[in-house]
């Protein structure tokens, strides 16, 4: 191991994060090595930083960090660029293998053998509060009315591993999402902030959101934004169990099982390898 640091850097869809090997990099992580790393105009830039693998057990564990250097419990995306990680240097060989998040662990399964196309269980949704956690909401927020920014909307509330607040719209535009969405990750039902998507049923199989993650702001694509949207609306009825998210970054394909199991399909694109100048943190 030597002093530079190298990092690779992979998008799902256009929500793009820098892998941060420890195994192959002598750093000590802190907040404001991540914020370096990912701001555009300054850094490497990215959505977030996987920080992994961290041997636990004989297992894969992978510490999730948002642009802003906050860590995250669980994203889709990022599940999918790790484990495409893992195939790319060589840790994993199987075709389906387990990941370690601070959600607890996801079940991953390529269904192409270079690891750019891969099925993810995400296992299931819970609408109970203490989950997200909600301040000043008492029992399941489905379908109901919430205020923010003097509106009252269409809101479901429910975590997917991390915290979710999906408001269901007629029409969505990045325009309306940016504006919005620092009002919700804030407001005071939440506080641990809260990741949020703008909901569009299309049909019965095909929904479109927009998105702001909490710790990130407005990104192109998310998985567990995807599987949230999915779960609220098809608990409003509006959806069957197998639907298209379509996203301005691309595509994923969601299932919710019988027993509300949620298994995500989607891609992941390498962008390359970067090393960065060594008086970059100095």
């Amino acid at each position: 191991m030597d002093n530079n640091i190298t990092m690779k850097k992979y998008h799902g869809l256009g929500n793009d994060y820098l892998v941060l090997d420890p195994n192959e990099n002598n750093i000590i992580l802190q907040t404001k090595n991540i914020e370096m790393l990912c701001r555009r105009n300054f850094g490497v830039g990215a959505d977030g930083l996987l920080y992994g693998p961290i041997m636990e057990e004989g297992k894969f564990k992978v510490r999730i960090f948002n642009s802003d250097g906050s860590e995250a419990e669980k994203s889709g995306n990022g599940v999918r660029i790790f484990a495409k990680y893992l195939l790319d240097k060589g840790y994993i060989k199987e075709k389906k293998f387990m990941i370690s998040t601070l959600a607890g662990e996801v079940e991953v399964e390529f269904i192409k053998e270079d690891g750019s196309s891969m099925r993810v269980n995400m296992g299931k949704p819970s609408y109970a509060g203490a989950q997200m956690p909600l301040s000043g909401l008492q029992g399941e927020i489905v379908n109901a009315h919430l205020k923010f920014h003097d509106n009252d909307y269409n809101t479901t509330c429910l975590s997917v591993g991390n915290p979710n607040c999906v408001i269901m719209m007629e029409e969505i535009t990045p325009q309306t999402v940016k504006v919005l969405g620092p009002y919700v990750e804030g407001a005071q039902y939440f506080p641990n902030r809260i990741n949020m998507q703008l909901c569009k049923v299309i049909n019965r199989k095909n929904i479109a959101i927009e998105i702001y993650e909490r710790g990130a702001g407005y990104t192109l694509a998310s998985g567990t934004g995807a599987c949230a949207a999915v779960a609220a609306a098809k608990r409003m009825g509006l959806v069957d169990g197998n639907v298209i998210v379509h996203m301005q970054g691309g595509n994923l394909f969601i299932e919710i099982e019988e027993d509300e199991t949620i298994y995500m399909t989607g891609s992941v694109e390498e962008v390359g390898t970067f090393t960065l100048a060594e008086n970059f943190f100095a």
